[in-house]
């Protein structure tokens, strides 16, 4: 069974054979930025660039919202100087520690504005629960969301 979480937090939970029901009755011009190989996923890697172009990949925790998928993490982390510089990321799905098991897919990666974390940051409490409280009450500071979209996802 899968959770849906819609943009106004109403979950339903729906067989996978239904989801794909429901994603083959969306156009492709309307279709969310949610490939298949993240459904039911608790992580994922992803690929940020440095300025000489060499990749770093990291495994993170992740939402999946209509319009795309969301990173939870600290706003002084590689990944967030390495995504202000260049938005062009590469994100796979993965286990805990960074083994890919699919493929790469191409995604522009950018800040949310911070009117928006509250909710996102809800939606990851939802997701991980106990998991996520343990490392959000020893963050000693304010996280940020990345919003992970198109290209291919």
């Amino acid at each position: 069974m899968l959770e849906l979480v819609n943009h106004m937090d109403k979950v339903a939970v729906i067989t996978p054979a239904e989801f794909a029901l429901k994603l083959d009755k969306v156009d492709s011009v309307s279709r969310p930025c949610l490939s298949p190989q993240f459904v039911g996923r608790r992580y994922l890697s992803i690929e940020t660039f440095k300025r000489d172009g060499q990749g770093v990949k990291t495994p993170v925790w992740f939402v999946e919202v209509d319009d795309g998928l969301y990173v939870w993490t600290s706003p002084v982390s590689g990944k967030v100087k390495r995504i202000r510089n260049n938005p062009n990321v590469r994100v796979a799905s993965c286990s805990v520690t960074g083994k890919t098991n699919g493929p790469w897919v191409d995604a522009n990666a950018q800040l949310v504005p911070s009117a928006q974390v509250a909710h996102i940051t809800g939606l990851f409490r939802k997701k991980y629960g106990l998991q996520f409280w343990l490392v959000a009450r020893f963050n000693k500071t304010e996280q940020v969301v990345i919003r992970l979209d198109n290209k291919a996802i």
